[in-house]
């Protein structure tokens, strides 16, 4: 097992990370910019490092001060975390030529799955459902776009081949639209991604979005650990998650997970990924592949007892998977709220000094946050402050175990969404379960 372990990231993951490094008996340094010197996780690390100003491109995103950071601290590893670099193919390479581990996948699999293009042509290989598309990136020929759109059907969307976390899109609903559109993406994905490349699919109108969580090690050992619904969005950011979906029964989800682990094991996969999909009508059709940590795997660890951090650090440490896939069992079901620093009317960001914090408690809550009486939250980051998961025997319990623990929240001096989470977990139609991506923006009037 390493010695020693740079957590290259800030807030709860971090804090997150340095628990489970101190139950394997693993050293610490937290890096942190001058803007969160006062984190948590920072004052609980072994050591820590300050990496640069509050910008997160001289700091958390300063790949040299962050290998400097392992280097001084004579670390053997570092951890990403999710955000910032924890996707950057480029990163992981530097990591790993430097003489440390990448707690992660290998670089190639990051930098084929970052390319959404290539990342679907793995998965075709691989026996993935796919959403039906243009197979490949847009070409300058107007007409023979114009023909696969019809053959397609309308509406499609156009995406960045190098975009992700909802950015890079466009529905395009008719054929008088379409090669404008197309224009003004390559344009935006040019100046997001550095990359203008752009592909077409089928646009589902009223798809969930479902994804399966799989755990992969160095010895062509692959499982899957179930699915989470991740369909309460706004702008195609995640608000709840739950786990595992409602309606989709024990039959779908071994059938999608082991069409999943057994792609990992194809394309060779290690550590901790999620395979994003849209279900429409009793049909999957693969979107991504996030090759790290995701903020909402708090809920299959609560439905399967399996901690994946400490599975990510085993896995990188060259061990061989700590279950098979029949010692993974569902048990109950599990909600995440992800609560922000932010206006709960208009979303707008709203940092500033916590001057009271309570967190709940009680049988099946877990609250994952960094917050604290007197911390002051900066302007310079993600809004999110932290994660409540509540786990009950059923959905119904669960509900009302996170309604509860909503009421008992108390986050005073900054605005939260805590108060949409209220609505929604007491909404009717989210009671009942199996909403689509889009259900969320029609209830707040964004549609």
């Amino acid at each position: 097992m390493f010695e020693k372990v740079v957590i290259a990231n800030r807030g709860e993951i971090a804090l997150r990370i340095l628990r489970a490094c101190r139950e394997l008996g693993i050293k610490t340094v937290a890096v942190h910019s001058s803007a969160d010197r006062d984190l948590k996780h920072v004052r609980l690390a072994d050591e820590s490092v300050c990496i640069g100003p509050a910008d997160s491109t001289q700091s958390y995103l300063n790949v040299p001060a962050l290998i400097s950071a392992a280097e001084v601290t004579d670390a053997v590893a570092i951890h990403p975390g999710y955000g910032f670099l924890s996707e950057n193919a480029d990163f992981a390479e530097r990591v790993e030529e430097s003489g440390f581990v990448f707690i992660g996948p290998k670089p190639e699999t990051i930098r084929i799955m970052g390319d959404k293009i290539a990342a679907i042509e793995a998965m075709k290989a691989s026996g993935v459902p796919c959403v039906p598309g243009s197979d490949g990136p847009l070409g300058e020929d107007g007409d023979e776009i114009l023909r696969m759109a019809r053959q397609i059907g309308y509406p499609v969307i156009i995406k960045a081949a190098g975009g992700g976390g909802g950015r890079g899109m466009r529905v395009v609903n008719s054929e008088a639209t379409l090669l404008h559109a197309i224009s003004l993406t390559k344009v935006e994905a040019g100046n997001a991604f550095g990359n203008d490349t752009v592909y077409m699919e089928k646009f589902l109108e009223n798809p969930r979005h479902i994804e399966f969580q799989i755990l992969a090690d160095t010895h062509g050992n692959a499982i899957h650990l179930g699915e989470r619904d991740c369909s309460m969005q706004r702008r195609h950011q995640k608000v709840i998650e739950e786990a595992p979906a409602p309606g989709l029964g024990a039959k779908l989800r071994q059938k999608m997970g082991n069409i999943c682990a057994d792609a990992c094991r194809k394309i060779g996969y290690r550590g901790a990924g999620t395979f994003e999909f849209l279900y429409e009508n009793g049909e999957f059709y693969f979107i991504e592949m996030n090759t790290r940590l995701q903020v909402e795997h708090p809920v299959t660890e609560m439905i399967t007892g399996v901690d994946l951090v400490k599975q990510q650090l085993l896995v990188a440490a060259g061990e061989k998977l700590s279950y098979k896939q029949e010692d993974i069992k569902i048990n109950g079901h599990a909600i995440e709220c992800r609560i922000n620093a932010e206006d709960p009317d208009n979303f707008m960001p709203c940092p500033g000094t916590i001057t009271n914090f309570h967190a709940p408690g009680g049988l099946g809550v877990r609250v994952d946050s960094h917050i604290y009486s007197g911390y002051a939250v900066p302007p310079y980051y993600d809004s999110m402050i932290g994660k409540l998961i509540c786990h009950a025997d059923d959905r119904s319990t669960a509900l009302k175990r996170m309604a509860g623990a909503l009421d008992e929240l108390v986050i005073d001096g900054i605005k939260t969404n805590t108060p949409l989470h209220s609505r929604l977990v007491r909404d009717a139609a989210f009671m009942a379960g199996g909403t689509s991506i889009h259900y969320l923006e029609k209830k707040l009037g964004l549609k």
